[in-house]
């Protein structure tokens, strides 16, 4: 039983608790059924049923299918909470911040509240609803969202309901939708009070605050306009005060307040700000400014909003390569390196705040700029959006439509405005918001399936009767929703869109690029051929760790690459079929399961970087290319994916070929591809490659470069070196520095190895390989790791592809997967290697040719 308490630093008069414990829950219909304890709420009925251990873990083997059943089932929890302390005269409201995804909920037996959209919160005054006695009691019965799914469906045939994964009438659900399986995710059914649920007892109270700020010259200024909702029980004297702080220390007050009704307006003006900015750009300054509301002269209750100064610009602007697509952040254009980002957990309530930190820590060290929370998962946590705040990751949020073409009945319509305004409203103060986009792939869908759909057609009112209605959520009520609530911030009706073309033009908008591993399955050396003005979507799949397997697979005997339990976590359709094209095409395929894990990952390792390194050369052709977002920065649960990370946060081999590409200064370099499957007759006799280098740095920067051509075969320079010196980097963007050709090169396979210094130190390193690599020999490398404290040194005899060390969860490596060449040493520092542990294990491309 919970008991009512004063919330810390509040006055008397506003009190709160958390109902977190004393909770207990069974299955609704199983009458005879023992109520089960609940270690916490949040929580979710299936991690609730594992710690009573009615349920196997579903990560494990094949437990997701023997977990199935739960899905299909009602629940119910129930608590009770102590009134005794509720003082007279006061307005009682229980607060429910996300109820997963039918509820029915009771007070004393009387129903006060159903719901049907997980993604809202809940206020519900029940002041005049509390029974007499001292013990009050709550219960939630939360109905199968599978089986009310399914209803909605059958009674809406007029909806043509499809799309891509899980079942189609999720559409007509307002839930995650990857809780109905996904490419990378399990078919788990979840259910629960999946936020927090709170009891507060005031007579007057803050109920929501905006603040719209605008930069000044030299984003060096700033000012505030800012709204205070109060919410009163009784008639008393209320007044606001607002201040804003910076480390503790007050800068200003607002010097105007006035009053219309309920709501208070405050005007501030802040000189000598300094201007939040994106990892690597500058510093991620924070202020706070705290709003106090007063009654009868008395502090009654205070919100604090934590918030950085920045303007934000998408600039699409007609150039030549059609239309543009790209940020600009205080004036600065900042090419959009990163990642995708689904739910770290199938049971969302796991993800605790520092392990969203822990994620959001590993872009900072992968010089990766902006994360896309993709539009099949949540609104994600305050605890997700404050990371980024404060390393400096730009946030391109998606609303929650994700692959589907989505209806639009009124009620349906009046819960997405409702789920709209509540969550922008929640993340609207944080400045790593870059972007809303209206969904996922929906536009994709409606190409793909041939629905209705006419873009020169601009009535809103004839959109809702066409085959996709789903268009007048994306191209009106959602920027409608934007304009008012936060209109300081782009909204772009979804991902990918191009203005009315086709999604996939390559031209204008954001694309997602699949034609590498889905579609025409196109090889991975033309990847930057294949990409547009933002490629937003596209990937590799990868083997996790062998760590991370074990964890799975619980007999040693299906330790091996196709085995079935392998196979099971594998959720993307023909992942056998291409796992194994990519792995033939271009590398000596293996059946030893660790020497298959490096391969499948030294595919994807290759594969992005040969993308990555190709779109960040373009941004310094008049940003063709304004940015790429891998798919996808983490998985879920236990599984061979897209990643670059996986479920326990070990970094696969690509991770650290993304940083190394997006570092502040890079060198490129890279030999025109030749397709392998014409005949040997055909190939060309001289080899053509290129030189380059990029910078996102704001000032020039004067570097000397080296270019060798070192034999695969015997390690030795084949010709003379290249060497440029005092070359004058373009700041932020990109230099051409020279070509050539290489004649015989057939005859000698030779590794393109540059470097570049500035300073004299050196800043970064390339390698460009004979394709495919699996016509090259790799014995007798002569590769030497000697370790001294904290660092490993790393020389060859020969060049080396793909070095890769052992990922532990308690280490961290300053780099790895690294290609290296002979009289060109590499030191990778180790943190979190203690006295006698072992060293680290490594392995590299051939290492069992020896």
């Amino acid at each position: 039983m919970g008991d009512i308490s004063s919330a810390e630093s509040m006055a008397h008069t506003f009190t709160e608790m958390t109902l977190s414990k004393g909770w207990c829950f069974r299955q609704t219909d199983a009458i005879d059924d023992e109520w089960l304890p609940v270690k916490s709420v949040p929580s979710t009925v299936h991690q609730d049923l594992i710690d009573n251990k009615k349920l196997e873990d579903p990560f494990i083997g094949f437990n997701e299918i023997k977990a199935e059943w739960v899905g299909t089932k009602s629940w119910t929890y129930r608590t009770s909470f102590d009134r005794s302390s509720i003082t007279t005269g006061s307005k009682v409201v229980l607060c429910f911040e996300g109820l997963d995804t039918f509820a029915h909920v009771r007070l004393n037996g009387r129903t006060i509240l159903e719901t049907e959209n997980m993604f809202l919160s809940y206020r519900v005054d029940i002041s005049h609803t509390l029974s007499s006695s001292k013990t009050q009691d709550l219960e939630i019965e939360f109905d199968s969202a599978l089986l009310k799914a399914r209803e909605i469906r059958a009674k809406h045939p007029e909806h043509k309901f499809a799309g891509f994964n899980g079942d189609p009438a999720r559409m007509g659900v307002r839930k995650a939708q990857c809780h109905w399986g996904w490419d990378w995710g399990p078919f788990l059914m979840c259910a629960g009070i999946w936020r927090p649920v709170r009891l507060e007892v005031y007579t007057a109270k803050i109920a929501e605050v905006r603040m719209e700020q605008k930069m000044g010259q030299c984003y060096r200024t700033a000012s505030i306009q800012a709204s205070v909702e109060v919410d009163v029980s009784c008639h008393e004297a209320l007044d606001i005060e607002v201040t804003i702080s910076s480390a503790g220390q007050k800068i200003q007050s607002a010097a105007n307040v006035t009053k219309q009704g309920n709501t208070f307006f405050a005007d501030l003006s802040i000189d000598q700000i300094e201007p939040w900015m994106p990892s690597g750009y500058g510093t991620q300054k924070l202020y706070d400014i705290d709003f106090k509301l007063f009654a009868d002269g008395r502090e009654v209750h205070t919100v604090r909003k934590r918030t950085g100064f920045r303007k934000v610009e998408l600039v699409q602007k007609p150039d030549n390569h059609g239309k543009s697509f790209f940020f600009r952040i205080n004036g600065i254009d900042i090419f959009c390196g990163g990642s995708c980002w689904i739910p770290a957990d199938s049971f969302l309530t796991n993800i605790t705040p520092a392990r969203l930190r822990s994620w959001i820590e590993l872009m900072v060290p992968a010089n990766q700029k902006m994360i896309r929370v993709w539009g099949g998962g949540i609104y994600e946590e305050d605890a997700f959006y404050d990371a980024c705040d404060e390393l400096g990751i730009l946030v391109w949020q998606d609303f929650m439509f994700g692959c589907g073409n989505y209806p639009t009945w009124p009620a349906m319509l009046k819960s997405i405005e409702a789920e709209a305004v509540t969550n922008v409203r929640r993340l609207r103060h944080h400045p790593c918001l870059a972007i809303f986009a209206g969904n996922n792939e929906d536009y994709q869908v409606q190409e793909q399936l041939g629905l209705t759909y006419n873009y020169e057609d601009k009535n809103e009112q004839n959109w809702l009767k066409t085959d996709f209605p789903a268009r007048y959520i994306y191209e009106s009520l959602l920027p409608r929703v934007m304009q008012k609530e936060l209109p300081s911030v782009p909204y772009h009706p979804g991902s990918p869109w191009g203005d009315g073309k086709i999604s996939s033009d390559p031209t204008v908008g954001d694309m997602h690029q699949w034609n590498v591993w889905h579609g025409t399955q196109e090889k991975y050396q033309i990847f930057d051929t294949l990409g547009g003005r933002f490629n937003s979507e596209f990937g590799m799949e990868a083997f996790p760790h062998i760590a991370t397997i074990r964890s799975f697979v619980e007999n040693e005997e299906d330790l091996f690459p196709q085995s079935h339990v392998i196979d099971f976590h594998n959720k993307a359709d023909g992942h056998e079929r291409r796992i194994a094209t990519y792995l033939v095409e271009n590398v000596r395929t293996a059946t030893d399961l660790e020497a298959y894990i490096h391969l499948t990952q030294l595919i994807q390792c290759e594969a992005l970087m040969f993308g990555y390194r190709g779109w960040r050369k373009q941004w310094g052709d008049d940003r063709h290319c304004g940015g790429a977002l891998v798919w996808q920065l983490n998985d879920c649960w236990p599984v061979t994916s897209w990643s670059i990370c996986d479920y326990y946060l070990h970094r696969k081999p690509a991770y650290y070929a993304m940083a190394r590409v997006l570092a502040p200064l890079a060198v490129g370099v890279r030999r025109k591809h030749h397709d392998w499957s014409v005949t040997h007759a055909r190939q060309p006799k001289t080899q053509e490659w290129e030189l380059w280098a990029v910078s996102s740095k704001l000032e020039e920067n004067v570097a000397d470069i080296e270019l060798r051509f070192v034999s695969v075969k015997t390690g030795k320079d084949i010709k003379e070196k290249i060497v440029k010196k005092g070359i004058k980097l373009t700041a932020n963007g990109t230099i051409d520095i020279t070509t050539g050709y290489v004649d015989n090169f057939e005859d000698e396979p030779h590794v393109l190895a540059a470097r570049m210094w500035v300073d004299g130190e050196l800043v970064a390193r390339d390698t460009d390989w004979p394709q495919p690599l699996k016509y090259l020999p790799f014995p007798e490398r002569g590769v030497k790791v000697e370790v001294k404290g904290d660092k490993m040194h790393v020389s060859v005899q020969r060049p080396v592809k793909c070095l890769v060390f052992e990922e532990r969860q308690s280490c961290h490596l300053s780099d790895s997967a690294i290609d290296v060449v002979p009289d060109d040493g590499q030191v990778i520092t180790v943190r979190g290697l203690k006295d006698g542990d072992k060293p680290l294990n490594w392995t590299y491309l051939g290492a069992g040719e020896q």
